[in-house]
């Protein structure tokens, strides 16, 4: 066999190894999706992870026992960021890794008070946030958060 003939053969070889690696990535189904198993009976999951994104459910100031934090809107807040802090440890991630916020409130007056808490749950970076008034949140509530993190690498 000639040289031309087994460097073509060589080649053809490489190639297929290659275009076979291409089309085993390309025929990737989707995005690894991941749903948190729902608790207490409601009707959604605490979070969503997709490949390294986290979506969690907006949380309450509920208390672990049930029922709202007593003690307003500074009290609230405290305890949502905490159960905030719960569902991304639960999940594999920490307030570190919170990339966005949004947080809905009863009574945009009372804004600076959420603040002054919230920004105490992210010593190292704030996160993006969006801030709506909203009235009839669940179990009435002063104020209802959700966020979008990361996990992993």
């Amino acid at each position: 066999m000639t040289s031309s003939i087994r460097l073509f053969i060589i080649v053809i070889v490489v190639l297929s190894f290659a275009l076979g690696s291409f089309t085993a990535r390309a025929q990737r189904s989707g995005p690894e999706v991941e749903y948190a198993a729902v608790q207490g009976g409601l009707p959604f999951s605490p979070y969503v992870r997709v490949d390294n994104m986290l979506y969690l459910s907006g949380q309450l100031g509920t208390m672990p026992g049930g029922g709202l934090a007593e003690g307003g809107v500074q009290a609230e807040t405290q305890q949502t960021l905490e159960n905030i802090r719960n569902v991304l440890e639960r999940a594999g991630s920490s307030m570190n890794n919170v990339v966005k916020c949004s947080v809905f409130m009863e009574d945009m007056d009372q804004w600076p008070t959420m603040n002054e808490v919230y920004v105490t749950f992210f010593p190292e970076h704030l996160p993006a946030r969006s801030a709506f008034g909203s009235t009839g949140l669940a179990l009435g509530a002063a104020l209802e958060i959700e966020c979008l993190a990361t996990v992993g690498n």
